[in-house]
């Protein structure tokens, strides 16, 4: 793997995970494109792409298996270590790089996010991604993801009625906002009817109007196809 001093984000243009850390972390650079909690950190960072489709997916060759063993992405080489799961990087980054705050002071308030990006990534995210599709077979895919989004999002649409301001919880963008808007990005690829949801479609399309939602953005990054770009 290629050393360097900046961080290097192993990931790929079409992960929710990956997105919810190129969020946080923008390149001060002429780099294009970064992931969101760097994105919103301000962190200079270097991307390697990781094709979770070709060669039969890059994430199983044994070099990137040494770097992350649950063979997934995103994982992010920083401060001399490896870290794998998205949240783990995110927390980590909001305890060595605390500004802006992803989580808030008020220990309430701290908890709704962490309640609401484990909603997220822990009972939606996971039942939808290809490993999951893989199993459920090509015919039933579309169906399969449909339903277990949309029995996700009607519980977090009752909740982000109690908690949001602008954003997932008061008017701060928060840990729970960098997990929103991807899901809310792999629903519409499932064609989701989001009329149930006018909580959810409010807050993505205050937080689509951030830079860093935007640079961070699948259709941004360096290894989305040209057909796909934007």
């Amino acid at each position: 793997m290629t050393e360097s001093r900046k961080p290097i984000l192993y990931s790929y243009f079409r992960s929710s995970c990956s997105w919810r850390v190129r969020i946080e972390a923008l390149p001060r650079l002429c780099c294009l494109w970064s992931p969101l909690a760097l994105a919103l950190k301000s962190i200079d960072y270097e991307t390697i792409p990781i094709n979770l489709v070709k060669d039969g997916g890059q994430q199983f060759s044994e070099e990137f298996q040494a770097l992350n063993p649950m063979k997934q992405v995103p994982a992010l080489k920083i401060d001399g270590i490896t870290i794998g799961q998205s949240l783990a990087i995110i927390e980590y980054l909001e305890e060595t790089r605390p500004t802006p705050r992803l989580l808030p002071q008020d220990p309430k308030k701290r908890a709704q996010v962490r309640m609401i990006s484990d909603l997220i990534t822990s009972g939606i995210q996971p039942l939808q991604n290809l490993s999951v599709l893989k199993q459920v077979g090509q015919e039933n895919q579309l169906t399969w993801a449909q339903e277990v989004i949309s029995f996700g999002f009607n519980a977090l649409e009752q909740i982000l009625r109690g908690t949001a301001g602008k954003y997932c919880v008061g008017d701060e963008v928060s840990m729970a906002d960098l997990c929103l808007v991807p899901q809310v990005a792999n629903a519409e690829r499932f064609k989701v009817d989001f009329t149930p949801y006018p909580t959810i479609s409010r807050i993505n399309k205050s937080l689509l109007a951030l830079e860093a939602f935007q640079v961070s953005h699948p259709c941004r990054q360096p290894d989305t196809p040209p057909e796909l770009r934007a």
